[in-house]
């Protein structure tokens, strides 16, 4: 029997301050409306057996209401006998009463206990204005990095110290300074150093690293921002930021999805802490990489991620050494910089094999508005780490002025050792070359 107050429409729902959250389901349940409204209820105000306490009032205002079945196909007299498991995109309203703006409990509520179930992906949530009021978002976003860096238009470039750990401040302050001469914008340590090891301390690495820049920038006349990682347990993780910060650093980092949104929010939004946050992507993967199961990575890396107020986060692109659909990685950076009631765009930094190569293709996909991350392709390039800067600085000026690489390398030794080497004039073969 089907309960008028189990459903809603969806303008009625967002009109009434309701969050509105899709799923990608499939299901062998031959009463589908019946199958999503258990949904709903197992996740706001029912249990498996009527409870006196779930009253008409408690439902009319907490419980969770389906305003959305569609099919895949959408047939509308039979369905085929062999389509025994269908597949369908639903959308359930969560009254926004039922948890503040908080991450946390917004995922408990949305995605909690029915991730469990096969099959069942969260593809998006849609907020009504009112929530997102309770989130800063980023301090500084896109503008706000370009006007505090002086780079008015073009792409930013960010390089990871490699190799990836082992290394002393010294070393780290040799290899930051080359980079940053050779024009890098932003340099990062990777993800896998922790915030505070033993052999390279945070602290000293910091004052190693940004007197290195220093000098790097009074010869280039730029400005270059250094990320030290500072993730830890989260009870260190604000020591490990005001200790960087104490050493000078001018920017930080976090592995925001093992320390998880309400950590990172926690130093996004501290008055103490102003300066640039880069959130790395790092096991992401396991929350979004299954095709049916999960969060789909453009809520999860993009809109959520800009919630938990990361100026700039690190995105892996289809023209480096990963396999990532290309949409995908196009609707992550959508939801990124597109207007989002006032909270400050979050920089798309494309990583994971990024070459010389990739710079043409990357920008025809999305524009200026970005950040290149190349390790490899700058500290292996065959002349060395500031040649290696250069080169990436010079494919990207190429590219804007509509020229090719082939083309641009004739006059530039940097760019030429590239696409003598390692044949980066294109990007998505470089992988299959270096075989």
């Amino acid at each position: 029997m089907l309960n008028d107050l189990s459903y809603g429409l969806p303008e009625v729902c967002m009109a009434n301050e309701d969050i509105l959250a899709t799923y990608y389901i499939e299901t062998e349940s031959k009463d589908v409306l019946k199958y999503v409204v258990a949904l709903a209820e197992e996740q706001t105000t029912s249990t498996w057996v009527n409870v006196p306490g779930e009253s008409e009032r408690v439902r009319r205002k907490h419980c969770g209401k389906v305003t959305a079945v569609y099919a895949l196909p959408d047939y509308e007299f039979i369905v085929p006998k062999e389509e025994l498991n269908r597949k369908y995109i639903i959308q359930i309203a969560f009254p926004s009463i039922n948890f503040d703006s908080q991450i946390p409990m917004l995922l408990s509520s949305l995605i909690g206990n029915i991730a469990q179930v096969p099959s069942l992906r969260l593809m998006d949530i849609a907020f009504p204005k009112s929530w997102i009021d309770g989130f800063k978002g980023p301090k500084f976003g896109i503008e706000g990095l370009r006007e505090l860096m002086g780079v008015p238009e073009r792409p930013f470039l960010n390089n990871m110290i490699k190799p990836d750990i082992g290394w002393t401040p010294e070393e780290g302050a040799k290899m930051s300074y080359e980079v940053a001469l050779g024009g890098v914008d932003i340099i990062k340590d990777d993800e896998l150093l922790p915030g505070n090891p033993s052999y390279c301390p945070l602290k000293d690495r910091v004052k190693a690293i940004m007197a290195a820049i220093k000098n790097a920038d009074e010869i280039t006349g730029e400005k270059t921002l250094y990320t030290p990682n500072i993730t830890d347990d989260v009870s260190k993780l604000k020591d490990n930021a005001m200790r960087a910060l104490d050493a000078g650093a001018n920017a930080l980092m976090i592995n925001m999805y093992t320390v998880g949104f309400s950590a990172v929010k926690m130093i996004t939004e501290d008055p103490d802490i102003n300066v640039p946050i880069l959130g790395h992507i790092d096991f992401s993967g396991a929350i979004f990489g299954s095709p049916n199961q999960g969060i789909s990575s453009p809520l999860l890396v993009g809109k959520l991620a800009r919630l938990a107020g990361v100026d700039m986060q690190i995105f892996t692109s289809p023209h480096g050494k990963f396999p990532v659909v290309k949409s995908k990685y196009q609707q992550q950076v959508i939801m990124a910089r597109q207007e989002f009631y006032g909270i400050k765009s979050m920089l798309p930094c494309l990583s994971g094999g990024m070459t010389q190569g990739a710079v043409p293709k990357t920008i025809e996909d999305l524009g200026t508005n970005i950040c290149i991350a190349a390790g490899g392709a700058i500290h292996g390039h065959p002349m060395g780490a500031i040649a290696g800067a250069k080169s990436m600085r010079q494919a990207t000026d190429a590219t804007l002025k509509g020229i090719s690489l082939k083309e641009y390398a004739k006059e530039h030794k940097e760019l030429a050792a590239v696409v003598d080497t390692w044949g980066a004039e294109d990007a998505d073969n470089l992988f299959d070359l270096k075989k």
